[in-house]
């Protein structure tokens, strides 16, 4: 009988029932008690739904508290020493403060930097190894869940990050020779290749393989002492270019591994794994997963190469996106396979479905043609469940479900919600003078420099506010009905007038109006075009308790009506400051979405491109000088080898250019982008042309200069000095030593001091201190530096 189970599963709840329980114990509201009932009661409803609809394998150990990379991390003993946690228990608030740089008690510290894990907008914390490490089991997390699972009479599978992926995505701290060659993130999506290569050459981390391998054998006995069959380690990197220093790592290490009669599922996903095929296919695993819908071309070629008396888990349904699985076509494939090729087939997810929403079933606002196309976890559970079935029982088993499906399938293909002549034609008719602005960089900063009339090292933010339960409320009663259109809008206004009044306190050079009125930066915008649909309940896990809600791009997408134009016109009608508009970019708008699946992402880009331009040209219309069109998601939209990089970012450029060039001179684009290092795209990233480029450089120290130096990167650049995503204050001695750093690489006549990124998610007592030491660096730096 075929094996059926997923990678992992959401986190967070339905209903975000972690997320309220983390921060109600981080604000001292909730006890830990509290928060750890919350966990233990949603994992167990998680097993059980998944056991439930026919999955045979639960994932254990795919819950966190905060971050899994974090929890293995902890597991194999991998703890900074300033964090200052002795030989012996990790305390829950220790956990927190490896996060957060905060917890409920312990001193502030800084916390461990945070990436994106590969190309998705999930965030993982970067493990810090020192030259010397050592590692042991510091944490019992793995092996009690294990219990908990048994006890409810489960097949737990536990999940382990690889040895070899956990290496990848470290980073060495602590000496400054191994500062000086692998003092990098090692993330795919976060740094640049070229450094990636080195790093991955270094022998500093991989000479920690024997020191690592038998804490691993160690975790392995354990489970077996507890009964475990199947364990699933994860090794993602095997989708990545690896150097063969790696490769020989791989089998090495695999080799050494013992089992002790547990059976390993060693799992590769997202994407092919193309010149690693050889090697992985003979590691000396009892199974190999595969994603087959990123690395579908590849399917017939793994089953080649794979030992027969070996079992060969099909990641057939999408734990990427939501759109509904073509049953039909899945069934054909596996049923083909099985016919062909004589290994034993277990169905599953591609990969986790932490990147996907709880339950459609509780979407009931949501248009039902719409509605019908979709499928989030709990629906993808099922989907893997009735595939189970037709392989067994054959399709007449499933045929009503088959026949739904397909039906599902029609109405999409043939619906009159995804079309729209108009914007194709706009698309028909773009053009190279679309994608360039008039003057070429030095000719617009000295029209720029006339109209705007800045300081030296301007100050400004990148955005966000403070999203206060004041604004929340407002806006969920606008929603429900509970508020008129025009209180909302006072209430709004309101706001903007206090955060305006509140920057130029504070002596803050350029303003934001502080997006009161925004829910999310992509859903806002979203909610203004067509070719979107939204979701009530579709959150999805970003970091920690931070989630956020993609909408959906189901269709052709154009601008209705201007979206921010009056938003900020009032707030520039409060100043004599020059005040930023604020936009989400295409790309971000397009990755930071459930995007259609029908279509080319260039085209879906482009048509997002075209709505914002609009947006910009009415933005300077109404008199507004700098307009920050931000793009945070643009080196995660790229494929995970370098190779096929090359198409990604032209179009990635033109649509942001385009976006942006329908402006005069003396308007002033700025661009944001945070959680990537820049080396291997640097290029690129100086194609967008933005007069000033602000980034997230102050966990890193200002590395993630070094890239736009070694480039001589032309225009303007705010490297972050206060870090958004810790609740600490940042002293001004702490900012002006970052900002003496930048000097050192930037002439300081390009240089501007800004936040890491929004500050939505902050509060104000915080942000005010923050703000007030950025602003006090600031004219320090200017007398010292002038």
């Amino acid at each position: 009988m075929t094996i059926t189970h997923t990678l992992g599963f959401p986190r967070v709840g339905a209903r975000r029932e972690l997320k309220f329980a983390q921060e109600a114990y981080w604000k001292g509201e909730g006890s830990q008690e509290t928060l750890l009932q919350l966990a233990r009661e949603l994992r167990q409803r998680h097993w059980q739904q998944q056991a439930q609809a026919g999955i045979d394998l639960v994932p254990v150990n795919d819950f966190s508290l905060y971050d899994h990379v974090l929890d293995t991390s902890l597991l194999l003993g991998v703890i900074p020493e300033r964090f200052g946690i002795a030989d012996g228990h990790v305390g829950l608030d220790d956990y927190f403060r490896m996060a957060r740089g905060r917890a409920p008690s312990g001193e502030p510290v800084a916390a461990q930097e945070m990436t994106k894990w590969f190309d998705t907008n999930y965030h993982y914390l970067v493990p810090e190894l020192a030259p010397d490490q050592t590692f042991s089991i510091r944490s019992s997390k793995l092996f009690d869940e294990v219990d908990e699972a048994q006890a409810l009479g489960l097949r737990a599978k536990p999940v382990l990050v690889g040895p070899l992926t956990f290496l990848w995505l470290s980073k060495f701290r602590g000496s400054q020779d191994a500062h000086d060659h692998a003092d990098c993130c090692g993330a795919v999506n976060c740094c640049g290749a070229e450094k990636l290569q080195d790093l991955a050459q270094d022998e500093g981390k991989l000479q920690l393989l024997p020191a690592l391998l038998p804490v691993y054998n160690h975790i392995l006995a354990k489970l077996a002492a507890q009964g475990v069959e199947w364990v699933q380690i994860d090794e993602p990197i095997l989708s990545l270019e690896l150097p063969q220093t790696w490769l020989d790592a791989f089998t090495r290490s695999y080799a050494g591994l013992e089992k002790s009669g547990v059976k390993v599922l060693l799992a590769a996903y997202f994407g092919e794994l193309q010149s690693n095929l050889a090697v992985a296919a003979q590691l000396p695993f009892d199974g190999l997963h595969i994603d087959a819908v990123r690395g579908a071309a590849e399917v017939d070629a793994v089953f080649q190469a794979v030992p027969a008396d070996r079992v060969i888990s099909v990641g057939i349904v999408e734990g990427r996106n939501i759109w509904r699985n073509d049953l039909r076509a899945s069934l054909t494939l596996l049923a083909r396979l099985q016919a062909r090729y004589p290994q034993q087939i277990w169905i599953g997810s591609s990969c986790s479905l932490l990147h996907v929403p709880v339950d459609l079933a509780q979407e009931e606002s949501l248009n039902k043609d719409i509605t019908s196309w979709l499928a989030f976890a709990v629906q993808k559970v099922g989907e893997i469940a009735v595939l189970r079935l037709g392989l067994d029982k054959g399709a007449e088993a499933i045929g009503a479900v088959l026949s739904a499906a397909d039906a599902a399938r029609h109405s999409r293909n043939t619906s009159s919600l995804i079309h729209r002549a108009d914007v194709k034609t706009r698309l028909v008719a773009s053009s190279e003078a679309d994608a360039t602005r008039h003057q070429p960089y030095d000719v617009r900063a000295r029209a720029q420099a006339k109209r705007l009339k800045l300081p030296v090292l301007p100050t400004t933010t990148i955005g966000s506010f403070p999203q206060t339960p004041a604004i929340r409320k407002a806006r969920l009663a606008f929603r429900k009905g509970e508020l008129s259109e025009a209180d909302y809008n006072a209430a709004m206004k309101a706001e903007i007038a206090g955060c305006v009044a509140a920057q130029e306190d504070y002596g803050l050079d350029m303003l934001v109006h502080g997006e009161a009125e925004r829910n999310d930066m992509v859903e806002y915008f979203a909610e203004f075009l067509d070719g979107y649909a939204f979701t009530s309940y579709g959150w999805v896990q970003s970091y920690g308790s931070r989630c956020v809600k993609p909408p959906v791009i189901f269709g052709d997408v154009r601008r209705r009506v201007p979206m921010t134009v009056a938003w900020s016109s009032y707030a520039q009608s409060l100043t004599d400051k020059p005040m930023k508009g604020m936009l989400t970019g295409p790309v971000t708008m397009l990755k930071w979405a459930f995007v259609r699946d029908d279509q080319p992402l260039s085209e879906t880009c482009l048509q997002i491109a075209y709505a914002l331009r609009d947006e910009v040209v009415d933005l300077e219309k109404a008199g507004i000088a700098a307009i920050q069109i931000d793009e945070p998601a643009i080196k995660e939209c790229l494929p995970l080898r370098k190779a096929e990089w090359s198409s990604c970012l032209q179009w990635a450029v033109r649509a942001f250019r385009i976006s942006a060039s329908g402006v005069q001179d003396d308007t002033q684009i700025h661009t944001h982008m945070c959680y990537s290092e820049f080396n291997d795209i640097i290029d690129s990233i100086a194609a967008l042309d933005a007069d000033v480029i602000t980034i997230e450089t102050s966990r890193s120290a200002m590395e993630l200069l070094d890239a736009f130096v070694d480039f001589r990167y032309p225009n303007e650049i705010g490297p972050g000095v206060y870090d958004i995503h810790s609740p600490n204050v940042p002293s001004v001695e702490h900012m002006v030593a970052l900002m003496h750093k930048a000097a050192e690489q930037i002439p300081v006549q390009r240089l501007w001091i800004n936040p890491d990124c929004g500050l939505k998610t902050r509060g104000w007592p915080e942000v005010e201190a923050s703000l007030r030491n950025m602003v006090t660096a600031a004219r320090q730096l200017r007398t010292e530096l002038a």
